[in-house]
């Protein structure tokens, strides 16, 4: 929605021939080996989006578009009157339910995850016996500078598989490392070399089902709270600690770029100038 950047910045260009954040990573995904590709958006977007972001690609990858909407809700639950804001990310994959049969990755639109981190997925996916995976970034790898952002930030077991997620907002840079400024107003210090998830994942068919059991659990708790979503990260904890899911998480040494901020896009055009500078992607991303 763009709240904090204050527009659609799903389709603000920021290549050298104004390709968009999408645009390069539908790019990486392609070059890693994925085949297909489900855009998740709003139905009041469907005619800007097509026109702007989805029939560039039509001839390019195999394009389907899925639609979240308050009202798709389990049976024996109906939206609140009142409820404008999304269900969340968990409720956007569920979305594709019935829809994918194959191993997949789930990102956000709006943010540039780089070109390593898509290639160590699919070859995660392509191997894998069922266990998910998560790209998981560096810390200040992550950060604007112009303003706090939220992240998720990972504690990992010995063999890098995913124990807990814990969502924190109001990170910023500070002296080569960051801080977290607590709802209570206390200050935290992190070191920056945190392993933090940007939602990149990989998934197994299987999740649809539980993701689907985890919203239930949600929507009776959350129904009426208008400001309460369904997020990607709390249900894979609770799947963790039942016990359900093993989930790799795979590190990557790519910088994030994303437009959290309007005053992030100046950099972002410059770090994708400078990518191309140095060979990882073609001047000109389709010709």
């Amino acid at each position: 929605m763009g709240s904090r950047y204050g527009g659609l910045k799903q389709i603000e260009p920021i290549g050298p021939h104004g390709e968009t954040i999408i645009d390069y990573s539908i790019y990486d995904a392609m070059r890693a080996g994925f085949g297909k590709v489900f855009f998740v958006i709003r139905r009041e977007i469907e005619t800007v989006f097509k026109e702007y972001v989805g029939r560039r690609f039509e001839p390019l990858i195999s394009i389907e578009y899925l639609f979240q909407e308050l009202n798709q809700l389990p049976e024996g639950f109906s939206k609140p009157e009142s409820r404008k804001k999304p269900w969340g990310t968990g409720h956007a994959v569920l979305a594709a339910k019935g829809e994918i049969s194959e191993p997949f990755a789930v990102i956000n639109a709006d943010d540039f995850y780089g070109q390593n981190s898509f290639q160590v997925l699919a070859d995660y996916l392509r191997a894998s016996t069922g266990d998910y995976a998560m790209i998981g970034f560096i810390l200040k790898n992550t950060l604007s500078e112009f303003g706090a952002v939220a992240r998720g930030v990972c504690a990992t077991g010995p063999d890098d598989s995913l124990q807990q997620v814990t969502e924190l907002t109001n990170i910023m840079r500070d002296n080569g490392g960051a801080r977290h400024t607590g709802p209570d107003g206390h200050i935290h210090r992190m070191t920056g070399s945190e392993v933090v998830s940007l939602n990149m994942w990989g998934f197994m068919p299987t999740v649809f089902s539980q993701l689907e059991r985890e919203f239930k659990l949600f929507l009776s708790s959350n129904l009426h709270n208008e400001k309460a979503e369904f997020y990607i990260p709390t249900a894979i904890n609770s799947l963790i600690r039942a016990d359900e899911v093993h989930l790799k998480v795979l590190r990557t040494p790519d910088s994030w770029f994303g437009v959290t901020f309007r005053e992030d896009r100046p950099r972002v055009i410059e770090s994708i100038r400078a990518l191309v500078r140095a060979g990882r992607y073609p001047e000109k991303l389709w010709a």
